[in-house]
């Protein structure tokens, strides 16, 4: 591995050895990785995943961690990171992103640009790449809505691919990415609708207010760590059994949102897969209910 990492680092790509996946993530949680590889284009990626499957050394791409909850003891392999390719076009009402943009950046530059369909995403904390990923989504709408086509390159053949539209696959929380681990989504095509500015502004301002006194904004997270179950909540369903509040060492089900699980200042990924087994249990238990989780506990 030592010897692939050092032929990136020659070719002029951003890499990083031994450092904390903690600090790279909203959990604030995980070990050190033997590798971090930050690609800036299309071509760094290219190169940075191709060498990697080429020497069969263990990789994961993501973007910013904001759904991830990554081991104690770090990772053995490589983690490359989409977060240095953000760059953005824009074409009337249609603009083509990187992978790593940030998503609720994409949204306020919507805004200012007088376009609609974006502001769920005001506020999210996660990246283009993984919003498509797993069709991300609030209020009431979700990436489907938008994104028109994305570009990835498929490792099996070396080759860059497009899909459009049904394509991807999507449903709730779903993407045809998710069944193809060799694709990395490399940038999306979003087409959004002409409105006004001043509702579109005002709509995500309202979001965003409900966001902040609704959810734990004051403690590190991964977001909702359930997905929503049929016809039910899955934060209402574990409020109903009493569960906020629940805490397994560092780990907390927040008193503010019972959909939410929190780092209080020293939680563990151990900590948090204890909690997440409890909650799991006893919403079972008492409900009939079995919740599947919208987190990640990341392996290699």
């Amino acid at each position: 591995m030592e010897g692939a990492l050092q032929e990136l680092k020659k070719l002029g790509i951003c890499v990083e050895e031994n450092n904390l996946l903690a600090r790279h993530c909203s959990f604030r949680i995980g070990g050190a990785a033997r590798g971090m590889v930050f690609p800036k284009t299309a071509e760094e990626m290219r190169c940075t995943v191709g060498l990697l499957a080429e020497q069969k050394i263990p990789f994961r791409v993501c973007g910013r961690g904001s759904n991830l909850v990554f081991p104690d003891e770090g990772l053995c392999g490589v983690v490359v990171f989409t977060t240095g390719m953000r760059s953005v076009t824009w074409q009337g009402a249609e603009l083509r992103a990187e992978a790593g943009a940030s998503l609720s950046a994409l949204a306020l530059a919507a805004r200012d640009r007088g376009l609609t369909g974006l502001e769920f995403a005001h506020g999210i904390p996660g990246t283009l790449g993984g919003a498509v990923f797993m069709n991300a989504g609030a209020f009431g709408q979700e990436m489907a809505e938008v994104c028109a086509e994305s570009t990835y390159l498929d490792l099996s053949t070396g080759t860059v691919q497009i899909l459009r539209g049904k394509e991807h696959g999507f449903s709730y929380r779903k993407s045809i990415y998710q069944e193809h681990p060799e694709w990395i989504l490399l940038d999306a095509t979003l087409v959004l609708t002409s409105g006004d500015r001043q509702a579109i502004s005002a709509r995500m301002e309202e979001q965003m207010a409900r966001r902040r006194a609704t959810q734990p904004w004051e403690f590190p997270s991964a977001g909702s760590v359930f997905k929503r179950p049929a016809g039910d909540a899955a934060g209402r369903l574990i409020d109903a059994c009493g569960l906020k509040g629940l805490a397994v060492g560092g780990a907390m089900v927040s008193p503010k949102h019972a959909g939410f699980i929190v780092n209080t200042g020293n939680a563990t990924c151990a900590d948090v897969r204890a909690l997440v087994g409890q909650i799991r249990e006893r919403v079972l238990a008492q409900t009939g209910v079995l919740l599947e989780c919208e987190i990640e506990f990341v392996e290699m």
